[in-house]
């Protein structure tokens, strides 16, 4: 199998945290990371620099990011969420983070809800970003939030998120875009036709699929993915997460096992070490137990 068949795998420990209601210690978030770090992941969406109040459970990724067993060899490489100005600006004091991801709503409610800004606000920040990013060598993951729909009945088809990835190449330069189904609607038909549009239009970017998915759906969802030549995957163990910002009953993340069980099911190359997988798996529900949490 030809490299261009591998699929890179980007853990996030940040998206499966959360939404949680309740605060999952930092000792726990560390040994938790550094657990991960071991697995052979491609990148690890390990936090954010957001405001606490609005994401209460990511205020902390200072000090996980201070505590954590990280290597500037090592092979995962890793990935902070910004929204504004100064989230980026205090992101990239990390050495450690490499990836800067923000989260560019293709549909107006949504951008307000989840960045407080509106679509053109977010045009505005993001020359602001990429120019803090550059200036500090990092790259930024560019996130099409709404990307196959939305629940509030704003406008959405292929075109528009054409206009916008083709607006934020030219513009920004932007190379690696993942489409968020942040919801859980997209269709196989529509997510391979979706990405092979994109594929065929855009051979330099490096597209990406950030799913929320059902088990039941997950099988197909990715298949259609990869048909449509995704080979960039957003995955959290056990599927834990959603996102709270998009509506109050939460689809989880398309699961780290599900896409291991796919890849060796359809032959496809990984670096995964899955001894570690496994051990993650064994670990992540103690993790994510409220009664083992404490408030710091």
């Amino acid at each position: 199998m030809s490299d261009k068949d591998r699929i890179q795998i980007i853990e996030c420990p940040r998206d499966a945290m959360q939404g949680l209601d309740y605060f999952i210690d930092t000792g726990k978030k560390v040994n938790y990371i550094n657990e991960l770090l071991t697995c052979g992941f491609d990148v690890l969406d390990m936090g954010s620099f957001v405001s606490p109040k609005a994401i209460p459970q990511m205020r902390d990724t200072s000090d996980v990011l201070d505590r954590i067993n990280y290597s500037s060899v090592s092979q995962t490489k890793l990935l902070s969420i910004v929204a504004n100005r100064r989230g980026a600006e205090a992101a990239v004091c990390f050495d450690q983070i490499s990836y800067l991801g923000y989260p560019f709503s293709i549909s107006e409610t949504f951008q307000q809800r989840n960045t407080n800004k509106s679509i053109q606000d977010s045009v505005v920040l993001l020359e602001d970003i990429f120019t803090i990013a550059e200036k500090h060598g990092k790259e930024i993951v560019l996130y099409l939030s709404m990307g196959f729909g939305n629940p509030y009945g704003d406008e959405w088809s292929e075109e528009i998120v054409y206009r916008w990835t083709k607006k934020l190449n030219e513009t920004f330069g932007a190379s690696i875009i993942a489409l968020s189904d942040t919801i859980g609607c997209a269709e196989p038909e529509s997510l391979r036709n979706l990405f092979s549009f994109l594929k065929e239009s855009f051979p330099a970017i490096d597209f990406g699929a950030h799913l929320h998915v059902t088990r039941a759906r997950s099988q197909e969802i990715i298949t259609a993915a990869y048909s449509g030549g995704c080979r960039r995957f957003d995955v959290a163990i056990k599927g834990y997460g959603g996102c709270p910002m998009a509506k109050d009953d939460l689809t989880g993340n398309l699961a780290t096992e599900e896409l291991v069980f796919w890849m060796g099911a359809n032959n496809v190359s990984h670096q995964l070490n899955l001894d570690a997988v496994t051990n993650s798996l064994n670990s992540v529900d103690e993790v994510f137990q409220s009664n083992n949490n404490t408030e710091q």
